[in-house]
């Protein structure tokens, strides 16, 4: 494969996606081999620019890293929260979420292993930033409809509203992130290889498992007029 010819000195005026690319460019690496791995002149070489151009725009290795969050990650959060109203049913709400969140993988399919390797791993280079840009009023609504709806006796009162979220990025993001992985080396015996990266097939077996867990769906309905 060849690479591209850096380009040298300043950009020009009118190149507007310069800084886009090499935003682009870091998401990816910093999704592939991590953060700590990624040099800036790494990022410049998959730019196919020089590392004088990087700096042109990004004065800092840390600069780069934050507008990354920034203007990255930071969509994807506000794609799945931003919807939130906090009046609306909450398994809607919560449904809801797994389909943003899925859907939103499909734009963005770096974003899992991003968020495994940095957002959720000790030591992520990203953990500490995103917990400064947690949209805390959008998770207080969330968490103040689950626990209206516990009250109500609409929902099971076992469980803990401010860990639900929590259980749906892990249902959601850890086989996103697994998905090569599993379909080339597959960690567990399964009929149905083709299903571990069909995101239809994923978002059925949540909302079946958010909704009923184990239970039968009999089982399940009858338990749910019982607590009625």
């Amino acid at each position: 494969m060849t690479r591209p010819t850096p380009v040298r000195g300043r950009p020009l005026a009118s190149d507007q996606d310069s800084r886009e690319k090499l935003l682009d460019t870091a998401t990816l690496l910093f999704s592939s081999q991590g953060i700590a791995a990624t040099t800036v002149a790494a990022v410049a070489r998959g730019a196919g620019v020089t590392p004088a151009m990087v700096h042109y725009y990004f004065k800092t290795r840390d600069q780069l890293i934050e507008a990354v969050v920034d203007e990255r990650v930071c969509l994807f959060v506000n794609s799945i929260w931003d919807p939130i109203r906090g009046d609306e049913p909450p398994e809607d709400m919560i449904l809801d979420i797994v389909e943003r969140m899925i859907a939103t993988t499909e734009k963005m399919p770096w974003m899992p292993a991003l968020w495994v390797r940095e957002v959720l791993s000790d030591g992520g280079q990203l953990r500490e930033r995103m917990v400064q840009r947690v949209p805390l009023a959008k998770i207080a609504l969330f968490s103040e409809n689950v626990a209206r709806s516990q009250q109500a006796g609409a929902i099971n009162p076992g469980l803990e509203p401010t860990l639900i979220f929590i259980s749906v990025l892990g249902l959601t993001m850890l086989p996103l992130a697994m998905a090569r992985t599993l379909k080339n080396r597959p960690l567990l015996p399964v009929v149905n290889k083709a299903a571990l990266l069909d995101k239809t097939v994923l978002t059925r077996h949540i909302k079946a498992l958010l909704l009923s867990g184990l239970a039968l769906p009999a089982t399940a309905l009858s338990d749910a007029h019982f607590d009625e």
